[in-house]
C-alpha cells in the first residue's frame, strides 16, 4: 500500500472539529460536549462543531448526516484536525458512502478509539491517511475537571510529531470508574484513581514493526472487507471491550480474530488495560489470548493504558514500534 499521509502536526491557534461518525450524545449528557469545546479553547483551539451530534437514537444521524459533517469538516480549509465525539457500534453504516479522494486531498489529524477503529482502517486503506487511535471529545477531552495530564501530554506528542523517539511510560494511577453522565454525577467531582503497577508481559521478548490498533468488537466487522488491514508483521494494540458486556461474548471476539489467523504473525502484542472486569475474569482473558499466540515467537504485553480506561496514549498508525521485556520498555518513534 506504500507510505501513509501524516497529516500536519497541529499548532496552538488551529481549529479542530468534533464529530459524532457512529453514536450521538443523549440530549441529556450534552453537557460533555460544551465541556470538551472549553477544554480544548483552554488548551489554546478553536473549535467547530458538526450538525449531528445530540441524539436519543442509536447513532447520530442518518447515514447521509453523518457522513456529511465527514466530509465538511476534511473539505473546511480552517480545520487541522478531527476528534470523534464519542464511539458506538455503527462507523460500518458509513464505509462505502465516504468520498476518500477528498480525504487523500486534504489530510488531517484523526483521533477516536472503539468504534472509530472502522474508520481508521478505512481513511488507510481507501485514503492512505495515518490517523490516530486516541482520546474522543466527550469522554477524555470532557474529563471533570479536566483532562487528564497524561492522556493530554500523550495526544500532543503525538499530534505535534515530536521528532525524537519517545518511551511510553505507564500511567502512575488510572480509573474506569463511571458517573452517570445523564444525572450529571460526572459533574460533582473527579473519578477515583487507583494505583497502576505497571507493564505486565504475558510472554517476554523483543519485537519492532508498524503500530495497527484496534479494538477487537469493531474490527471484527472488517474482517473479509476491502477495508481490512492486514495485521502481519504490525505491533498490534488491542483494545478489549469488556464493561457491561461479559467473558462468553469476548471469548467468541477474540475467538473470531483467532480463526481468520490474527494473531498468527504479529511481531508483538500490545493489550489495553481491560474496562470493567474483575482480576480474575481479566486473568481468564489473558489466558485465553496466550492460547492463541501458542508457538509464537512475538512479544505480549498488558496494561497497556489504551482505549476505555484513563488516561490512555494517543498512537498513531503506521508508527514505528519496539518492545522488549527485557528492558520493560515501548518506544515510539517518529
Amino acid at each position: 500500500m506504500g507510505d501513509l499521509i501524516i497529516p500536519e502536526g497541529l499548532r496552538v491557534g488551529d481549529t479542530i472539529g468534533i464529530i459524532c461518525p457512529s453514536a450521538g450524545i443523549n440530549p441529556k449528557a450534552e453537557h460533555r460536549i460544551q465541556n470538551a469545546i472549553k477544554c480544548l479553547t483552554k488548551m489554546g483551539y478553536k473549535t467547530k462543531v458538526g450538525k449531528h451530534l445530540v441524539s436519543d437514537g442509536y447513532t447520530a444521524g442518518s447515514i447521509e448526516e453523518r457522513v456529511d459533517d465527514i466530509h465538511s469538516m476534511f473539505a473546511d480549509s480552517e480545520v487541522k484536525a478531527i476528534i470523534a465525539a464519542i464511539g458506538g457500534n455503527h462507523c460500518d453504516h458509513l464505509l462505502r458512502f465516504i468520498d476518500y479522494d477528498l480525504i487523500c486531498r486534504n489530510p488531517k489529524i484523526f483521533s477516536g478509539y472503539s468504534d472509530i477503529t472502522v474508520l481508521h482502517y478505512a481513511f488507510q486503506t481507501k485514503a492512505g491517511l495515518a490517523t490516530y487511535y486516541g482520546p474522543c471529545a466527550a469522554t477524555q477531552f470532557a474529563e471533570f475537571p479536566d483532562i487528564l495530564p497524561y492522556t493530554k501530554q500523550s495526544f500532543l506528542d503525538a499530534a505535534n510529531i515530536r521528532p525524537n523517539e519517545r518511551i511510553i511510560r505507564p500511567s502512575k494511577t488510572w480509573t474506569d470508574e463511571f458517573l452517570d453522565w445523564f444525572q450529571k454525577l460526572d459533574m460533582v467531582r473527579a473519578r477515583k484513581q487507583q494505583k497502576n503497577h505497571g507493564y505486565q508481559w504475558l510472554k517476554e521478548g523483543f519485537g519492532v514493526g508498524e503500530a495497527l490498533p484496534a479494538c477487537n468488537f469493531s474490527v471484527n466487522r472488517l474482517a473479509g472487507t476491502e477495508y481490512w488491514v492486514e495485521p502481519d508483521g504490525k505491533i498490534v494494540f488491542l483494545d478489549l471491550v469488556l464493561d457491561s458486556l461479559n467473558y462468553a461474548l469476548l471469548d467468541a471476539s477474540l475467538t473470531d480474530l483467532f480463526n481468520i489467523g490474527f494473531f498468527d504473525h504479529l511481531n508483538g502484542l500490545v493489550i489495553g488495560r481491560p474496562c470493567g472486569f474483575t482480576q480474575d475474569e481479566v486473568k481468564k482473558v489473558y489466558d485465553r489470548i496466550l492460547s492463541f499466540a501458542e508457538g509464537m515467537k512475538y512479544p505480549i504485553v498488558a496494561n497497556f493504558d489504551l482505549g476505555h480506561t484513563d488516561p490512555i496514549n494517543t498512537i498513531r498508525y503506521g508508527q514505528k514500534i519496539e518492545i522488549d521485556s527485557k528492558k520493560n520498555k515501548i518506544v515510539l518513534y517518529k
